[in-house]
């Protein structure tokens, strides 16, 4: 190719001949779903094309771990530690390239980690270009963590005549830094960020608006839709001042950067000879602008998330919150509890004989999930099935992120079997194919179970939500007996896991509300 054309090629279209392909798995309910109104499909096969013009030209990353296969991809056994290379045989992707352009799409807020030098920083600046910004006003604008940063330097000072004029703070006038309002927000090196900056920070990532001097400011940009970037060397809480939990926990995604693959030397070469950046050269057309961002934001929100797909998110979220000995009330019997009581949950967790550690899988973790994750699993799903262009969102969809967003929210049992021995050592610190591994198993066991075919708790929460009205006392009454039933089938089991946990709740829940509506009918007559 030409060197003067070099950067300016853009994938033909379409980039997915195949992704109207319906997923596996629907129902007639989701057949017959209304497409969003908002959504508009030119907008979907342009992502697309942003991101091939990224992995294919601008960042040299030919790691295609986002894999997807229509069967069983080809597998090759390599070395004696039992490695393994897949050549899926559908459209996979490079995934430090991919979740951050999904993080664009969705206003979500991204966390690279990586040693020096391995493209986090222009990355999250290509993403600045892609929202219309300028190379040099993104570059100006990159907040980069030091030691000696203060909020007044993050976000702007008041202004000298009124700090000596103003009777009072709402008299001072605040002269706010530009960035604040950019769609795309990158912060460099975020763990050399002092405490109290970081405070103000997760201000502005969690609530979007900034406060100095009794005064507030909003840091939604045209489109509304914000997008955060932050880099690390380490997504363990490390650095010169250990990242506050909270701010850690608004990191929706966490994606590791990836090296150098030297077999691309010529790209590298040509790049220094043409002194080239690639954010200077990316092709008009792939920018997005306000409208299309909104656009974008609110298409990927409407995408469906079907019954099916839902049901096995509930189950994998139904095994981390339950302990077996975390307190002496049932529904005390929680990680939550042993942790806010100064307990070791490690030590809760192995202290408990009554259950097969190999089959608990909330035993390989030291904490639940928590709504916010859930939150952001399901809207990266949605991006991922709206990307590939999909109607709804299937399991492969939700299987291929779901590593992404619970990593540094899900933590790994250090103290569980798995991790001390055997082959699945490595586990330990690789956290993505941990998480890969415990939903695939909780696959596993969801379709063990048969609660695909039959799920009677499913089915008395559906009927409970089809309404109280017309139900007579006769009808309350055999529908709480059937509650106890299914109660007492549980306890005849011995062994309890985490995903009885919720069922149980759930089942008491039912029986209180029934309960209340038969005691209603009596006193009404």
């Amino acid at each position: 190719m030409a060197q003067g054309n070099r950067w300016n090629k853009v994938s033909a279209s379409p980039t997915r001949t195949n992704g109207a392909t319906l997923p596996e798995e629907l129902t007639a309910e989701d057949l017959f779903t209304e497409a969003p109104a908002v959504a508009d499909t030119a907008l979907d096969e342009k992502l697309r094309q942003a991101y091939f013009w990224l992995v294919n030209r601008a960042v040299i990353s030919p790691f295609y771990d986002v894999e997807f296969s229509a069967g069983s991809p080809v597998t090759f056994a390599l070395g004696d530690a039992g490695a393994e290379l897949n050549l899926p045989t559908d459209q996979s992707y490079s995934s430090n390239v991919l979740l951050p352009l999904l993080t664009f799409a969705v206003g979500g807020r991204c966390l690279l980690v990586g040693g020096p030098g391995r493209g986090k920083t222009t990355l999250a600046i290509l993403m600045g270009v892609l929202a219309g910004s300028s190379p040099r006003e993104v570059r100006r604008n990159v907040q980069q963590g030091q030691p000696q940063i203060t909020v007044s330097d993050l976000v702007g000072m008041p202004l000298p005549r009124d700090l000596v004029t103003a009777g009072s703070l709402a008299e001072i006038e605040i002269a706010w830094r530009s960035w604040l309002t950019q769609p795309v927000k990158i912060i460099d090196e975020y763990n050399r960020i002092p405490t109290k900056t970081q405070s103000a920070l997760l201000t502005m990532v969690a609530e979007g608006y900034v406060e100095s001097h009794d005064q507030m400011h909003s840091t939604a940009p045209e489109s509304g839709v914000e997008s955060w970037f932050f880099t690390a060397n380490d997504d363990a809480g490390g650095g010169t001042f250990p990242v506050i939990q909270a701010l850690r926990d608004r990191m929706d995604v966490t994606v590791a950067a990836q090296g150098f693959n030297n077999r691309f030397f010529d790209e590298l070469v040509a790049r220094v000879e043409a002194g080239e950046r690639p954010e200077d050269h990316l092709p008009a057309e792939l920018v997005f602008g306000p409208d299309e961002q909104r656009l974008l934001e609110a298409a990927i929100r409407a995408v469906p998330l079907p019954g099916a797909v839902r049901r096995q998110l509930e189950f994998f979220a139904s095994h981390f919150e339950f302990v077996q000995q975390g307190g002496r009330r049932f529904e005390y019997r929680t990680k939550d509890t042993v942790r806010t009581g100064g307990g070791e949950v490690a030590e809760t967790i192995e202290a408990n004989s009554g259950a097969d550690l190999q089959v608990d899988l909330g035993s390989q973790t030291t904490n639940s999930l928590s709504v916010r994750s859930l939150q952001t699993l399901i809207r990266y799903a949605k991006a991922m099935a709206y990307f590939r262009g999909r109607p709804v969102v299937g399991l492969d969809d939700l299987a291929a992120v779901l590593p992404f967003a619970l990593r540094g929210k899900l933590l790994p049992n250090e103290l569980h079997p798995r991790f001390d021995v055997g082959a699945d050592r490595e586990l330990a610190t690789d956290s993505i194919s941990w998480l890969a591994d415990l939903f695939a198993e909780s696959r596993r066991q969801f379709t063990a179970l048969g609660l695909a075919a039959s799920d009677p708790i499913s089915d008395a929460l559906d009927l409970f939500n089809q309404g109280l009205d017309g139900v007579t006392s006769a009808q309350a009454a055999s529908r709480l007996t059937g509650i106890e039933s299914l109660i007492s089938g549980i306890a005849k089991q011995g062994k309890l896991y985490g995903r009885h946990f919720d069922d149980l709740l759930a089942l008491k829940y039912l029986h209180q509300r029934y309960t209340n509506y038969v005691s209603w009918l009596g006193f009404s007559g």
